[in-house]
């Protein structure tokens, strides 16, 4: 029997939603720099033009290495393989990875209370369709902000709903009094092109018709937002404050229902920061990030 030395394709998952915002991202700096054929770029280069973390960033080129857009050299980066001008891809139809189904189906299940509180990886996987390797994923990311538990033997504790009102009201009290203050970090940078990209994406938000599946898009689009300025603080545990939070959020806020006019409140807010940031005055943008979180929290603890 003869043995073939061509090595099979790599599998790579498809990107979360996170992660395809970044390679959209990647494709427009190629694009927009008209960068040539052969030009480097790193994981640290790319997160911090792009005022993403290095895990995202990382996901993202090996999407794009994998989809032929760039070639990776050991110990120099990520080398773009084609012309600015046709440097593009299926980026924008790729589906969301499988541990983000699940993610989102766990999600709903829970706060639906269609789980009990003590249940096995068995029964989970059945009503999940999940292999067991993708589901310990989704629950090694859950038992992170405290919402699944292993028990002590087999299987694991799901902790109940109730506590979800008072775990919002605690969370928004935290970033209050972590998210102004990253702002005036005396080291805070913000990548070149964040403002704009992010204004960019607000106001395509703010003109699209509402349906009730942009909910995600939103929450994406908002956690990017509050974690980029928590990175441009310069401070690595405000970072990573901000990045457990969005985690938290994302578990909650993926089930946002709230609608349009919500939505448009939000996206204005932000804007009217990233003005201030923009123009200098920070001092002004802290203050109207405690605003905006605040407002935000009594309009969570309403239902609206």
């Amino acid at each position: 029997m003869t043995l073939s030395n061509k090595k099979k394709p790599a599998v790579v998952a498809a990107p979360t939603h996170v992660q395809l915002n970044v390679v959209n991202r990647i494709v427009e700096l190629v694009q927009s720099n008209g960068l040539a054929v052969g030009t480097v770029l790193t994981e640290l280069s790319v997160a911090r033009d792009l005022g993403v973390s290095r895990t995202p960033a990382r996901a993202a080129l090996n999407w794009l290495v994998a989809k032929g857009l760039l070639e990776r050299r050991p110990g120099e980066g990520f080398l773009t393989r084609l012309p600015s001008q046709v440097f593009s891809g299926p980026t924008v139809d790729v589906p969301v990875a499988d541990a983000d189904r699940i993610f989102l189906a766990f999600a709903r299940a829970r706060n639906a209370g269609q789980f009990p509180s003590d249940i096995s990886e068995a029964d989970l996987m059945r009503r999940l369709d999940a292999t067991r390797p993708t589901l310990r994923k989704v629950l090694a990311r859950l038992a992170e902000v405290g919402i699944v538990s292993r028990r002590t033997g087999h299987g694991w504790h799901i902790s109940p709903n109730d506590h979800d009102d008072d775990a919002q009201f605690e969370s928004y009290r935290f970033r209050m009094l972590i998210e102004p203050k990253a702002l005036l970090e005396p080291q805070f940078e913000l990548s070149e092109g964040w403002i704009e990209h992010m204004r960019k994406r607000h106001k395509e938000m703010m003109e699209r018709k509402w349906v009730p599946s942009d909910a995600i898009d939103l929450f994406e689009m908002n956690a990017e937002f509050h974690e980029g300025l928590a990175i441009a603080s310069g401070n690595r545990f405000i970072q990573m404050a901000i990045q457990q939070q969005n985690r938290l959020r994302r578990f909650v806020n993926y089930e946002w229902n709230h609608g349009r006019d919500r939505m448009v409140i939000s996206c204005r807010e932000h804007l009217e920061i990233l003005e201030k940031v923009e123009t200098g005055d920070r001092h002004v943008a802290s203050a109207l990030m405690h605003r905006h979180l605040e407002k935000a929290s009594i309009a969570a603890d309403a239902g609206a």
